[in-house]
């Protein structure tokens, strides 16, 4: 039996208060988000067709082998940070490693509040179904709003965080739940597979239109590397961070599988590529317009519940990089009576309100692009690095090294397939990642040498 790993600086402080149950919610929450409802028809538009669903299982194949990757790493290093500690452990803390972690760093004070006002975004047009007068300087104040309350919640300790998480979860299974009902009992095979001629052409759109299903799958299930990034706070971490891993990605792929076949086997996918509400408008084809709305109501309870869950994780990171003196002070700050990073998840509510002015599409994409290139990628690296290194685990990935190299394929193809504008602008972000790191490293010189510093 192996000893348990070492607690770093990182999760001093930090108390282990959120078990297995609240973890698994709180990973699946993060994952599913409002994403999955409103993707559904961008994703069946990339490939012009119900074939679009291979993009569900391409993604599903490269989150479950990246998901063996993050387990073995969560459960060898068990600290708040996540890939912050991973990246920095691997390539040598004293040396590239240091870049490596702060480029992770870089890109998650760029994309998480970018995330999280997605999911407030995501809120206020689904509200639109709802409201349908309501304005776009309207629905800007309601995605703000939504940020705003999720960050209210998030200032208290981790113990009380589980219960919440527990909650909102109920919501997540119940609107699941209702669509496959629904599906169950009138699913239509004819329209479900009334594929276009050529469906299944191997030819460049086909690839093109896979890889931006692919992407579009993925950002659905991004998220199930949440537990990693609170490893210091779960309980009996070395088998709860891979057992919620692996357990998020399953169960998620054959929900989002069995959901998507169930709406279209009743929406002709041809009408469900337009729509804005597709969840809301196939159970009002079902059920009628008061279904529909109470269904909405379950699905911004959902996206709410996303963005609580997206900042839950990110406000760990700076924390993480800042105990160790690699960030700025005030991020290492815990709250003096709850014992969590109060600077931080304050930080990160303000930054995410503030996002929710922007369009935030585009933008997204590209940062999924940066984090490919900074992180995804670059820990499937590291996770062989560390292997050579250290030969005695505590959880070990089946079949290595053939997870490993699909993960990096598939985050290679996602990447090679999304279009040159999004892979040049990923990649400047990283050049001015790495001058920012000049000068972070420069100017912390600079402060040790001078007398008293």
């Amino acid at each position: 039996m192996n000893a348990p790993p070492a607690v770093s600086s990182s999760s001093a402080g930090l108390k282990r208060g959120m078990g297995f149950f609240p973890a698994l919610t709180s990973n699946m929450l993060n994952m599913v988000g409002i994403g999955v409802f409103t993707t559904i028809p961008l994703i069946l538009t990339a490939m012009g067709g119900p074939q679009a669903l291979l993009g569900w299982i391409c993604g599903a194949v490269i989150a479950l082998a990246d998901g063996l990757v993050w387990a073995e790493l969560g459960a060898a290093m068990p600290d708040t940070g996540g890939s912050y500690e991973y990246l920095q452990k691997a390539f040598g803390p004293a040396g590239f490693g240091r870049l490596m972690g702060f480029l992770f760093l870089w890109q998650v004070m760029l994309g998480a509040p970018l995330t999280a006002a997605s999911g407030g975004v995501g809120f206020a047009n689904y509200a639109h179904y709802l409201f349908p007068s309501l304005s776009p300087i309207g629905g800007t104040f309601v995605a703000m709003g939504v940020c705003a309350a999720a960050t209210f919640l998030l200032y208290r300790d981790i113990k009380s965080i589980g219960t919440i998480s527990n909650v909102l979860w109920v919501g997540l299974i119940v609107a699941m739940g209702i669509i496959l009902w629904g599906g169950a009992w009138h699913f239509n095979p004819k329209i479900a597979f009334s594929f276009p001629a050529h469906a299944f052409k191997p030819s460049w759109a086909f690839a093109s239109g896979l890889g931006g299903a692919a992407l579009l799958a993925m950002y659905d299930y991004s998220g199930y590397f949440n537990v990693c990034l609170i490893g210091g706070e779960i309980e009996k971490p070395v088998r709860n961070i891979p057992r919620v891993v692996v357990l998020s990605i399953v169960i998620l792929a054959v929900l989002y599988l069995a959901m998507s076949f169930s709406i279209i086997g009743v929406v002709p996918w041809q009408q469900a590529m337009h729509s804005n509400a597709i969840v809301s408008d196939y159970i009002e084809h079902l059920y009628g317009k008061h279904a529909a709305a109470l269904m909405t109501v379950l699905i911004l309870w959902v996206g709410f519940a996303s963005v609580f869950c997206v900042l839950l994780g990110y406000t760990r990171v700076p924390y993480a990089a800042a105990v160790e003196g690699h960030f700025f002070a005030p991020f290492g700050r815990l709250h003096p009576t709850r014992n969590f990073p109060s600077f931080s998840v304050l930080f990160f509510g303000v930054a995410s309100v503030a996002m929710c002015f922007f369009p935030l599409d585009v933008l997204i994409q590209g940062l999924l692009m940066i984090q490919i290139v900074t992180w995804f990628a670059a820990q499937c690296v590291g996770v062989v690095l560390l292997r050579r290194v250290h030969k005695d685990r505590p959880f070990s990935m089946p079949l290595y090294p053939l997870p490993v190299l699909i993960a990096l394929a598939g985050w290679i193809f996602i990447f090679a397939m999304s279009g040159w504008q999004y892979i040049v602008s990923s990649l400047a972000l990283v050049v001015v990642g790495v001058v920012a790191f000049r000068i972070f490293t420069a100017r912390s010189a600079d402060s040790e040498t001078r007398p008293g510093g």
